[in-house]
Parts: C-alpha cells; structure tokens; sequence
C-alpha cells in the first residue's frame, strides 16, 4: 500500500474514533463512524484475493445495516423529545433499537456471524484494528448511554454473547478466528456490566485491549497462523511461547493475571444488584473460553525440549521484536495489585 495512502487510512480511523469520543450530538457521532468504517475497509480488502473482497464486502454491509438503525434511532429519539444530544436517550423505542444497533458495531451476538469471517480474511494486523481500535467507538457511546439501557435487553445481550464466544472459539484451528470468539466473548462481559457497572464495563474491555494487542503482536512476530504453527514457536522463540501462554492464563480470567480482576468485579457487582443467577451462568459459561485457552498454551508449552514436533519449522522469522509487545505485556498481565483501590 503506498505510504500516503496508508497515512490517509489511519488518519480517517483515528479522527474517526475521536470524532466519536468527543461527540455531543448523535449526527456528528454518526459521521465519524461512517468515517471509521469507510477508513478500515481499505485496509481489508488491500490483499488481492477473494477471500479479503469477500470479508470486506461483509464488513461494509454489517456497519452500514447498523449505522442506519442507530441514525433511525436518533433520529426519533430527536422527534419525540427535540434534542440530538447523546445523553439525553429518553425515548424506550430508541434506546431498545440503540442497544443491539452498538453491539452490531461492535459484533456481539446475536449479530457476531460475520465477525469470524472478516478476521479470517485480513491481516493480523487489521485483525488487531478490528478488535480493539474499531471497538473504542460504539463503547465509547454504549457507555455514554448507559443511564438509559435497560437491562432486559443488555443482559441477554451479553450472555448470549459469552456462551456464542465460548462455544465458537472450541471448534477453531485458526488463531484469528478464535481471538473473534474470544472478543465477542469479551464483548459479552462488558456489555453484561453496562447496566449495573459502567465504569467497571469500560475497565472490563480496556484491560481485554490491553492483553489481546502484544497476543496480536506476538502472532505477527512468530508467523503464527494456526494452532499447528504454535507447536513450533518454542523451538524458534520460547520467550515468545511463554509471553503468548501467560496472556493467553491472563485472558482466561485466571488469577493472579490481570484478566481475573475485571471479571471478578463485574460477578460482584451482579451479585450486589442480586442477580446471582446470571452471575452464575456467566462464570459457567467462561469455562467454554478457557477450554480453547487452555489448549492453545498446551500446545505452545507442550512442544518444548526433549519432545518432538511433527510440524515444519518456520524459518525466516523476523529477527527483530515490536517495542510495544515489551510496553504492554507486563501491563497485561500483573496489574493486579489494583485491585484493593478499585474495590474501595
């Protein structure tokens, strides 16, 4: 891709997303969504295959179907109560088309069908665009609402997410596939807290942003694209397996990694708001995501000296390492001694 082109992407996609973040009125955030998405679909469709066409293509028609029912939304949110401000989401018709019109944006279930696709057929590193960059937005808005949802929408929202995400990610050989799962499983958790937690929602997806870009990064720098290709990252890097094993503990929500202290406030504050029942189903349901977790670090540790692999070496790696995998790997995986100052 030539360098203005590409400098004029992700100047799109980040006015885009600030556009967005910044926004009082529902048509200017409207506007940087479009921008957001038209900026992103270059960046998919740019291998020159049918596969990358196709994924693009499926991208553009999910944004744009949810784009107009969010627009459609505002829009009589605007008629019935003469304000266009974000806050002021008053009307029960609007904020029940707002709700799954964001989790569209963001690939929650029910609508996640496409999201699998869309990461098969690009490139690791528009995969990472798409699972944490292009999720800023719509939670940025999801948040911005949150006084006004109601929780017989966000709730099943969310669980069907998790147990979608869970129950996905365990039939998948393909790494980029199965981090789609693991985000709308993600995704799920933090659309659960919007109700009841905001702050402790938008916390829930920083810290999963925070793991899941050096796990991208690690991918890119080991050639990783298959659960066949991580039976032979020991051989060639076993710093690298041992990174991509904890943040893989980490996003399992296992502790004392960093992933464990979101969900544990999120199941907190379920219980406090006496919804113990779904709490319950909720950390049940995680245990389908570890599963696919906990076989891709057995994987990765399993091949370690003296025990052999059946699997082709994978030569000419890069021989240098992205300087953000060192910044954010230990950010994800030991902040937890936050947690007494956020329980407070």
């Amino acid at each position: 891709m030539p360098p203005l082109a590409l400098l004029m992407i992700i100047l799109g996609i980040t006015m885009g997303t600030l556009m967005v973040t910044s926004a009082n009125h529902w048509l200017t955030a409207w506007m940087g969504l479009e921008l957001n998405m038209i900026s992103i679909i270059p960046m998919i469709a740019k291998q020159k295959h049918l596969r990358s066409t196709e994924s693009a293509t499926k991208y553009f028609l999910t944004q744009a179907t949810a784009s107009a029912i969010m627009l459609f939304s505002s829009a009589l949110n605007a008629w019935q109560t003469g304000t266009w401000d974000i806050t002021q989401l008053n009307n029960k018709l609007s904020s029940t088309m707002m709700i799954p019109a964001l989790a569209m944006k963001m690939g929650a279930a029910p609508a996640h069908f496409l999201l699998p696709e869309v990461l098969q057929g690009s490139t690791i590193a528009t995969a990472l665009l798409i699972t944490t960059w292009q999720k800023i937005a719509p939670i940025t808005l999801l948040y911005t609402v949150s006084n006004h949802t109601q929780s017989n929408i966000t709730l099943p929202i969310g669980l069907l997410s998790i147990m979608v995400g869970g129950w996905g990610g365990i039939n998948q050989t393909q790494l980029r596939k199965m981090m789609a799962y693991s985000s709308i499983a993600h995704l799920g958790w933090t659309i659960t807290a919007t109700s009841t937690a905001p702050n402790i929602a938008l916390l829930n997806i920083i810290i999963y942003m925070t793991m899941s870009t050096p796990f991208f990064l690690l991918l890119m720098t080991t050639s990783s694209k298959t659960l066949q290709d991580t039976t032979t990252c020991w051989s060639h890097s076993s710093p690298s397996a041992i990174t991509m094993t904890l943040l893989l503990l980490s996003m399992s929500g296992l502790p004392p990694l960093t992933g464990f202290t979101p969900k544990l406030l999120i199941l907190d504050s379920l219980t406090t708001h006496k919804l113990t029942t779904l709490a319950t189903m909720m950390a049940l349901l995680s245990l389908l995501s570890m599963t696919f977790y906990l076989r891709t670090t057995y994987l990765l540790t399993s091949t370690a000296p003296p025990t052999t692999t059946q699997s082709m070496m994978l030569w000419r790696l890069k021989p240098h390492h992205n300087p953000t995998t060192s910044i954010l790997t230990p950010i994800a995986l030991f902040n937890i001694t936050i947690m007494p100052n956020l329980l407070m």
